[in-house]
């Protein structure tokens, strides 16, 4: 997919406009499974969060992952596109008894993460086999807002409730088919995982029925040149030998899974922005455009950094720019960046685009949200059409206030 491949994308759907590369997305997805290759039952859920189109999910689907949800709605989404219940993974947080149930019916994979859920479900439902969510105690990601499995996480059961846990599922006489643990995003230290997995495994040894143990994500993808990766190949060669080794201990050959989301998706994306305004101040050159944290939210929310390339002058001299979005509040995408030459009407392209930008966009400033482009076998395919201004006052109700007048 080349800068004019994306030109004539925002030139024909008009921008902003997210745009997905399949070829990378099966990349990412070839990539992961051959570092586990020697895995002879592998299981991928990806996290349906990070991307919920649902022709992304058909499309994942084909290459034979699962998903992982965190809702119901992921849930019908991914039953909607087509993905047997039964490679769905259902890991919710702080959500109610009756949508785990609700959920259970469809055929999908229980995982719970606290004891209060577990015990109600467990007395209700003994016969529904149930993974269960381990917190580690292991600080992990990229930062405070993506590491969920330290000691004073709201995500999964705390290691050391291990005593009360297995009173609860002594006394419902539930089964524990999986064992589960995610301790962040942006992990780089594979280092991490290794230590972690000591810890699932001692935790997995106190349940005889297990079918599966579930490692989660937070594969770390490059954000620059030059940038560090998670390295999935060592990863995989240190693992699976704990993991086949651990098998042998516990005499049954079990599954292993992962749950990627950014990884799979994230490098696969662009989001194209038009340039409405060049704007010098006296410190500053502002480079003002046509979307804002209503579409992309992450460098505000998590100070992400998404690389900007200016796609219509792209062997133009650089200069240093503040790109900056519409909306009547800050929203910098990015302060100082070296950028070729931007003039007003340029197209730029924000790189890792895929993963938590669409999936986390709002109508904030009664704004429409952006359509979403498939580049699949060398041709852009529309996914998502681009809202109206029917699509924001749809569901609305128009109060009538005129006072009737008395006869």
């Amino acid at each position: 997919m080349t800068n004019q491949d994306l030109l004539a994308i925002a030139a024909e759907y008009g921008s902003p406009v997210y745009v997905y590369d399949a070829e990378k997305i099966e990349a990412q997805y070839k990539r992961l499974t051959s570092a586990f290759s020697s895995i002879k039952k592998l299981r991928i859920h990806y996290a349906v969060k990070a991307l919920s189109n649902i022709s992304i999910l058909k499309f994942i689907d084909k290459l034979g992952s699962g998903l992982d949800t965190v809702s119901i709605q992921e849930v019908q989404l991914g039953i909607k596109a087509g993905v047997d219940p039964s490679k769905i993974i259902f890991t919710p947080n702080g959500v109610s008894l009756e949508e785990i149930e609700k959920v259970a019916k469809l055929g999908v994979q229980i995982n719970i993460d606290n004891l209060s859920i577990l015990e109600q479900f467990g007395s209700r439902h003994p016969k529904t086999p149930v993974c269960i969510r381990i917190n580690p105690h292991v600080m992990a990601g990229g930062n405070s807002k993506i590491s969920v499995g330290h000691i004073d996480s709201k995500f999964g059961i705390s290691i050391h409730q291990m005593p009360l846990l297995k009173r609860i599922v002594e006394n419902t006489g539930m089964t524990i088919n999986g064992i589960h643990m995610h301790t962040g995003s942006d992990i780089l230290d594979i280092q991490v995982f290794i230590q972690a997995s000591e810890i699932l495994f001692d935790a997995a040894k106190n349940f005889k029925n297990l079918e599966f143990i579930d490692f989660g994500s937070g594969f770390k993808v490059p954000y620059k040149e030059g940038d560090i990766e998670t390295d999935i190949e060592e990863l995989g060669t240190k693992l699976s030998e704990k993991f086949k080794a651990f098998c042998t201990e516990y005499g049954k050959e079990l599954t292993l899974a992962f749950e990627p989301g950014k990884y799979l998706v994230s490098e696969s994306g662009k989001f194209l922005a038009k340039v409405n305004v060049i704007k010098q101040t006296t410190s500053t050159v502002f480079a003002g455009i046509d979307t804002g944290f209503n579409h992309l939210i992450r460098p505000m929310f998590y100070g992400s950094h998404h690389e900007i390339n200016n796609i219509s002058n792209s062997n133009g001299k650089q200069r240093f720019y503040s790109v900056v979005g519409y909306i009547c509040e800050t929203d910098t995408f990015a302060s100082n960046r070296r950028i070729t030459e931007i003039t007003e009407g340029d197209i730029l392209a924000f790189s890792n685009a895929g993963a938590y930008c669409y999936s986390m966009s709002s109508n904030f400033n009664s704004r429409f949200r952006p359509a979403e482009v498939l580049w699949y076998k060398g041709e852009a395919h529309l996914i998502r059409e681009r809202e109206t201004f029917d699509d924001l006052l749809r569901h609305q109700i128009a109060l009538d206030f005129t006072e009737k007048k008395q006869k």
